[in-house]
């Protein structure tokens, strides 16, 4: 079952969406894999810390996490990925991993990888690993309101 607040803000904001099962995957590419989306398609969310305060980077399943490239898009060099134990209460309704990129109910700065926002439509976890949503790219940015990055590897081999 999606996140309750999850579902609710969509649901408030008249916005369409699919819900889509699949079987348990813990990655992001698993992820794609099992409900049969590519990658490119899928958001995966990472929890940073940016200048000590959480916030969420969101790229496409089939991007790595590089920070050097995360730092010179956002412009500091005090960046690191947060660990579990410091993110885990920030999210009750979900499955540790399987938060959904809507940093606003969560209280936390979104970051969006330029990538994503060249898709009509993404897929994220839903607050499990056995779940996600597909809405339009579009609906997401009018509801996150997320910065905009440009990841320099997206140019390089690094994908």
């Amino acid at each position: 079952m999606p996140s309750q607040r999850l579902k609710q803000c969509l649901d408030n904001h008249g916005i369409s969406y699919t819900t889509i099962d699949h079987s348990p995957a813990y990655t992001a590419q698993e992820t794609a894999h099992a409900s049969h989306i590519s990658g490119n398609d899928i958001a995966k969310t990472v929890i940073a810390k940016v200048n000590d305060e959480m916030v969420m980077i969101v790229l496409p399943a089939s991007d790595m996490v590089v920070l050097d490239f995360i730092r010179d898009a956002i412009g500091t060099q005090n960046v690191e990925l947060a660990s579990e134990a410091e993110f885990r209460d920030r999210f009750p309704e979900c499955e540790l991993g399987a938060m959904p990129p809507f940093g606003n109910l969560f209280g936390m700065e979104v970051f969006v990888s330029e990538r994503l926002t060249q898709e009509s439509q993404i897929a994220f976890n839903a607050g499990t690993h056995t779940e996600l949503i597909q809405m339009s790219y579009h609906d997401f940015d009018q509801l996150v309101k997320p910065r905009v990055i440009r990841l320099s590897y997206a140019d390089s081999a690094l994908m």
